[in-house]
C-alpha cells in the first residue's frame, strides 16, 4: 500500500477536501494526525454525572457521539433526556444514534434560547460549545442542578491557524480563558465546583488531515476552502513532506458548576 507520505500535493488535497464532515466522529484521522487527551476523560466522567441525573440535556451535542459514549458505559438513560444541534446535517445524525437510547434530539441555533421550560434539568452537559448562553443554562437547570462541560480553551491549535492567518490580536488569542469562563458563570448565578485546564500536543502527519480539519473545524479558519489557501497549503505540504509533523497545541478546560438551591 502507497504511503500517503509519498502521495502528491494535489491527491492530499482532493482527498481531505472530499471526506464528510458531519458529526464529531474523528475516527477517520487515525494514522494521519494525534491529539492528546485531557487527563480528565470528559466522556467517562460524563457517564458518571448521567448515572445519577434524573432529567439531562446536552447542549450542541454534534453527531451525539460524545453522549453516545458516556451512556454505553452500562450507564441507564435518564428519565427525561434532551439534547440541542444546531446544524441539519448532525440533527440527522445525532437523532439516529440518539433516539434508541430514548434521547429526543431538538434542532435549536446555537445562539438561540434554548426550548426548555424553567429548572428542567439536574444535569445539563456540554462538549466544546461554541459560545456558552450562560443565563440559559441556569434558567433551565433545577436548583441543586449541576453544569458539566469540556470547554476550548484560549490559542487553541494556534500554530495552525496562524500559519493561514498570520497573527492574530491579542482580544483574539485571549478568548475562551477559563478565569472569564469562570467569572461569567459566576455573573449567570452558578457556583464553580471544579475547573481544570490543561495544554495538549496535536501532529498534523499529512496535508490531507489538514485540510479536513479545517474543513470540519469551521471556525479555525473561517470561510476556509482549498483553492482560497492553496498557496499557505502547498507551503505547509513542503514543511510536512521536509521535516515530518506538524505540531500543534490545543486547549482544554473543564467546568463544573453548580445552581444554587436558594
Amino acid at each position: 500500500m502507497t504511503s500517503h507520505r509519498t502521495r502528491t500535493f494535489e491527491d492530499l488535497v482532493a482527498e481531505g477536501a472530499a471526506v464528510p464532515t458531519q458529526g464529531w466522529d474523528f475516527s477517520w484521522f487515525e494514522g494521519r494526525a494525534t491529539e492528546a487527551r485531557p487527563s480528565w476523560g470528559f466522556a467517562r466522567s460524563l457517564g458518571d454525572r448521567l448515572a445519577g441525573a434524573t432529567a439531562s440535556l446536552d447542549i450542541q451535542t454534534g453527531g451525539g457521539e460524545v453522549l453516545d459514549f458516556a451512556l454505553g458505559q452500562g450507564v441507564k438513560t435518564p428519565l427525561l433526556a434532551a439534547a440541542t444541534e444546531g446544524w441539519p446535517p448532525n440533527v440527522t445524525k445525532a437523532t439516529a444514534l440518539l433516539r434508541p437510547r430514548g434521547i429526543v434530539v431538538v434542532a435549536a441555533p446555537e445562539d438561540a434560547p434554548l426550548p426548555f421550560a424553567d429548572d428542567t434539568f439536574d444535569l445539563v452537559s456540554s462538549r466544546h460549545p461554541v459560545n456558552p448562553q450562560w443565563a440559559e443554562i441556569v434558567r433551565v437547570l433545577q436548583p441543586g442542578g449541576t453544569y458539566f462541560a469540556q470547554h476550548v480553551g484560549p490559542r487553541s491549535v494556534f500554530e495552525l491557524v496562524e500559519h493561514f492567518l498570520g497573527p492574530q490580536p491579542e482580544a483574539q488569542s485571549s478568548n475562551r480563558h477559563p478565569d472569564r469562563d469562570r467569572a461569567a458563570a459566576e455573573a449567570a448565578g452558578l457556583e464553580i465546583v471544579d475547573l481544570r485546564a490543561e495544554r495538549l500536543r496535536i501532529e498534523f502527519h499529512d496535508i490531507a488531515a489538514v485540510v479536513h480539519f479545517l474543513r470540519k473545524v469551521v471556525w479555525m479558519v473561517p470561510g476556509f476552502t482549498v483553492a482560497e489557501y492553496e498557496p499557505r497549503l502547498r507551503s505547509l505540504y513542503e514543511r510536512i513532506e521536509s521535516e515530518g509533523p506538524f505540531v500543534a497545541h490545543s486547549s482544554r478546560h473543564l467546568l463544573e458548576a453548580r445552581k444554587p438551591r436558594a
